[in-house]
């Protein structure tokens, strides 16, 4: 009797933990890693980040010219965000004064800082802090030079590899995309605050395109701080979760990506200029698969996964280079002069 009330404590014990065993954390996306490093400007300043370079010239079409297709490059460096204002408050004077930069910390060398100006009249408000482009899930490897040249990497073995955008080794932070994503358990994101009483989100987008947008807390704090997100419905137990089989072949992977930060301000706070500096962000969550070691390779025989992958990458360039280039068409037509030309004075004959 006294053997079975054991075994049965320790069934009832491997039940609470299995449903935690299979957990993984793993960085979403770390700012530290998006300072500007290569393609400098006339002032010997780099303007872009190597790691998340993408050409949007390949999709620009036939009437650029080979010198317009080279320039048209942009990354996730952090000078490169946009910051968008609500409705109500999209004023010429707010956006100009809505802008992410460069912030030096002493603790962790670069990060994202961000100004947005608010409207100074008391009404709700919100600004998004998004990335420049929807990140890309299927982005292959590439080898970068210090110009800009992007060149695909090899495959050997034709079999499809992790994508630019995520994490390479185990342990190491991504930029912006984690595959093999179950249940997500908890988002934590490392902020600085300012005493601020404003309210932060973080918004995740999933491998079906839906977008999903949690509350992280409020900034009313001085110095870093981590603002955690705990999924209400996340069942702990395994013997309450409703259990499914799913064929392991050739079912694609779920992932998520980052998709941005919004900032709300409540009408009872006062308007006008806010501040605020990112680190990371980071999740915990289940494993979609477990990882197995099995007697077939199913993808290196069939290759039905990699076709997938290859089509959603060159759905997610067309989608990524038309809004780049309707940009650079706008920048080639905006004004460059700050002042008027001097008049000359004809001399009389």
């Amino acid at each position: 009797m006294k053997r079975m009330l054991i075994l049965l404590t320790i069934v009832l014990f491997s039940a609470g933990a299995f449903s935690t065993l299979f957990a993984d954390e793993a960085t979403l996306i770390d700012f530290s890693m998006l300072k500007a490093d290569i393609m400098a400007n006339d002032k010997g300043t780099p303007t872009q980040n190597r790691a998340t370079l993408m050409d949007y010239g390949t999709v620009a079409g036939a009437s650029f010219t080979d010198d317009q297709k080279a320039v048209m490059k942009t990354s996730l460096a952090i000078a490169n965000w946009d910051v968008l204002l609500a409705s109500s408050s999209r004023f010429v004077d707010n956006m100009v004064r809505s802008y992410t930069a460069e912030a030096p910390s002493k603790q962790y060398g670069t990060v994202m800082g961000v100004r947005i100006h608010f409207p100074i009249e008391p009404f709700n408000s919100w600004a998004s802090i998004r990335p420049p482009f929807e990140i890309p899930a299927y982005e292959p490897q590439a080898d970068i030079s210090d110009d800009g040249e992007i060149t695909e990497a090899e495959n050997s073995d034709g079999i499809t590899t992790k994508s630019r955008f995520e994490s390479q080794e185990d342990g190491q932070p991504a930029y912006g995309v984690v595959k093999n994503v179950g249940t997500i358990k908890s988002i934590q994101v490392q902020v600085y605050g300012l005493n601020f009483p404003h309210g932060l989100y973080t918004t995740i987008i999933d491998s079906t395109g839906n977008a999903k947008e949690v509350f992280m807390g409020y900034l009313g704090f001085d110095g870093w701080g981590n603002l955690r997100w705990d999924n209400p419905g996340y069942v702990q137990e395994v013997r309450n979760r409703e259990l499914r089989l799913y064929p392991l072949y050739p079912t694609s992977t779920p992932f998520i990506k980052f998709g941005g930060f919004r900032i709300s301000r409540d009408a009872a706070h006062q308007g006008g200029d806010f501040v605020g500096y990112f680190k990371d962000v980071k999740i915990i969550y289940d494993k979609a698969v477990l990882d197995t070691d099995r007697d077939i390779d199913d993808e290196a025989l069939w290759r039905i996964i990699g076709d997938r992958e290859t089509a959603r990458k060159v759905w997610e360039m067309q989608r990524f280079g038309q809004n780049q280039v309707l940009r650079y068409l706008e920048s080639e037509k905006q004004a460059t002069e700050n002042d008027f030309t001097t008049s000359t004075t004809n001399e009389q004959q």
